[in-house]
């Protein structure tokens, strides 16, 4: 197993320390002080706790590093180069309705570039991790994509568009193209934990439009690290930026990219044959 570097261990620190916290609330989920941010997106006094301890743990390391966090937005730093990109309880609804299903994420970007990343889910205590150019790991095991190479073997997964977010008919669109040609598609609600699972191989690929940066920033490298390929659902390679995201292992992704993008398009009949 690769070592890990000094500021992996200081991202993995922060993430394990915030998710042992809010696991305890977890336990009493419905003691949680909730209050409305906006249609179907609720910030938690877990939520919040969580952010307090990712910052916290992240600033006393590296005090001139910038932040980008969901809830409390950017902070500049006094390094111009490096920004941590947080997303400090992907799940949120999950979380609220006692799913066991969410994650911390903290991403770590070098003048633009996403160079390491950890996705740490409490419930099962299964720590993602990943550094540019030493690979993806989860615990201590190494994480490969999916081999499959056959849609119709696949389990992909995605995120549904709700009240308030995303193209509901277009999603409709995609979702009626692909639900015919794979083995199953899957709607968990964390992004962050859909693309670890991908870089585990558990699901062969990953499609979801209008995402946040903290949604996908360790998770991008995650997949990539894993040997996965990831680029947007339309033909651009910028899903930090666009917020649209299509990730699977190499031979899957061709495939997922030709029928997404043509999903919704009139199909052309075949030219008649000229009579004799």
């Amino acid at each position: 197993m690769a070592a890990r570097s000094a500021i992996l261990n200081v991202m993995t620190r922060a993430a394990e320390k915030a998710g042992k916290a809010i696991l305890r609330d977890f336990g009493e989920v419905e003691h949680l002080q909730v209050s409305r941010k906006g249609p179907s997106d609720f910030v938690s006094a877990a939520d919040q706790k969580a952010e307090r301890i990712v910052r916290e743990e992240l600033q006393k390391a590296r005090p001139d590093f910038g932040l980008l966090l969901e809830e409390t937005g950017e902070i500049k730093g006094k390094d111009g180069s490096h920004r941590f990109i947080v997303d400090p309880l992907d799940g949120t609804t999950n979380f609220l309705h006692g799913l066991p299903h969410w994650a911390i994420s903290i991403g770590l970007e070098r003048d633009g570039e996403i160079i390491a990343g950890v996705i740490y889910e409490p419930v099962h205590d299964e720590m993602f991790w990943a550094e540019k150019g030493a690979g993806a790991f989860l615990n201590h095991t190494r994480l490969r994509v999916s081999s499959r190479r056959q849609l119709a073997d696949s389990i992909i997964a995605t995120g549904i568009p709700f009240r308030g977010h995303g193209n509901a008919p277009v999603f409709l669109q995609q979702l009626e193209a692909l639900m015919g040609q794979v083995a199953g598609i899957r709607r968990w609600g964390a992004a962050s934990l859909d693309l670890a699972y991908t870089a585990a191989g558990r699901y062969d690929g990953f499609f979801e439009a209008d995402l946040k940066p903290w949604d996908m920033a360790a998770g991008l490298l995650m997949v990539t690290e894993a040997g996965g390929f990831v680029s947007e659902i339309g033909p651009g390679k910028s899903p930090l930026s666009s917020g649209s995201i299509l990730a699977a292992n190499a031979n899957l992704h061709s495939h997922l990219a030709v029928v997404l993008r043509n999903a919704g398009k009139p199909k052309v009949a075949p030219a008649e044959k000229p009579k004799a």
